[in-house]
């Protein structure tokens, strides 16, 4: 597969229903999971799209395009319930061919129109009833146990809305992950959450068997953040800037990541430089397409186009080209997004 055609399937998208999909919720949604050359792709549903994905193929214009694709199928829990009766598939899903993701918080603090990031859609999950508003750490510790036995989940992620506390919710997120560890010691996790109030937290997040974390800024311009994150944009820059150098040295080099989106506004060179800064710093910088999804408001309200297609093929190539250069890949992650890839460009170009 050429990098223009990955591109070209992660901002097009595909027609088709893979039987692992996501509607709603936190992060890109409205996708659909596939293995695409042997790597994993997480590729928005489109009903517009030119690509057709007819259960063993993608098609253009009704051509074979000559990628290996295969689908996931549907993960055998999904079909249990907690030992209290909720739906396995409700506390957590899968997530390309063997990870298991959560939200372990479905609200958010920042959520009001006038304050919450407008690609964020991580209520509606909630309101359409696929979720329920906070897992318990039981209920993710036997859904975890079930998600490895049944269905050979190899790795965890665990991200929350933001909580009103200085920890910003991560807290709650040391006791899920103390409690899956206690039941599956053998399963690596990746926690996410905004830069706690109180740097210590991260340690506690560690100490409860957390292998890797994200702490995820989306942009690092500040006009780009005060216009797409309006209430998550009062976090200065200082924050994260602490709270990533805190957890490099708690989790180590390269166990530690943020998402940076194209397509914001952000002006190219800026964005490239500042990635390559994060990855000399140890911080995994995980490239990754704005993705046009209804239940935002960049496209309920604003109409947001997506990004430029050659902007994010350059953005993609020149970071993953510096990451190969400084021994960094999102592959020796030990758990989460970076180590799954699936949202991204950067496994196909090396990165």
């Amino acid at each position: 597969m050429t990098v223009s055609t990955r591109v070209d399937l992660a901002l097009l998208g595909i027609r088709g229903d893979p039987p692992v999909q996501r509607s709603g919720g936190a992060g890109p949604s409205d996708d659909g999971h596939l293995m695409v050359d042997g790597l994993h792709a997480a590729i928005p549903r489109n009903p517009q799209s030119p690509f057709v994905f007819d259960g063993d193929r993608v098609l253009y214009d009704g051509v074979d395009i000559g990628v290996e694709v295969s689908a996931i199928g549907r993960p055998r829990f999904y079909d249990l319930r907690t030992l209290d009766g909720v739906s396995y598939e409700k506390i957590a899903r899968l997530h390309g061919r063997n990870v298991l993701a959560t939200t372990v918080l479905q609200t958010c603090i920042r959520y009001a129109e006038d304050q919450r990031c407008r690609f964020c859609s991580i209520e509606e999950s909630l309101t359409s009833g696929s979720t329920i508003a906070v897992k318990k750490p039981e209920q993710l510790a036997e859904v975890a146990r079930a998600a490895v036995d049944l269905d050979g989940v190899t790795n965890m992620v665990m991200t929350t809305g933001t909580s009103g506390g200085r920890d910003r919710g991560a807290r709650h997120l040391a006791r899920c992950v103390r409690a899956v560890k206690a039941a599956v010691p053998e399963l690596p996790i990746q926690v996410q959450c905004e830069p706690p109030a109180d740097l210590a937290v991260l340690t506690e997040l560690r100490d409860a068997g957390a292998d890797a974390i994200g702490i995820h800024v989306e942009s690092l311009d500040d006009d780009v953040r005060r216009r797409w994150m309006p209430g998550k944009s009062t976090v200065p820059m200082s924050e994260y800037r602490a709270a990533w150098a805190e957890a490099v040295r708690v989790f180590g080099r390269n166990q530690v990541s943020t998402y940076l989106l194209v397509g914001l506004g952000e002006d190219t060179d800026e964005m490239i430089a500042g990635a390559k800064e994060l990855a000399d710093t140890g911080v995994y910088p995980f490239i990754v397409p704005f993705r046009r999804h209804a239940g935002t408001l960049a496209v309920d309200v604003d109409n947001a186009p997506a990004p430029d297609p050659a902007i994010v093929e350059k953005i993609s190539r020149e970071v993953a080209g510096h990451l190969s250069f400084i021994g960094m890949s999102g592959s020796e992650q030990r758990a989460g997004c970076a180590a799954c890839g699936a949202c991204s460009v950067l496994p196909t170009v090396g990165g």
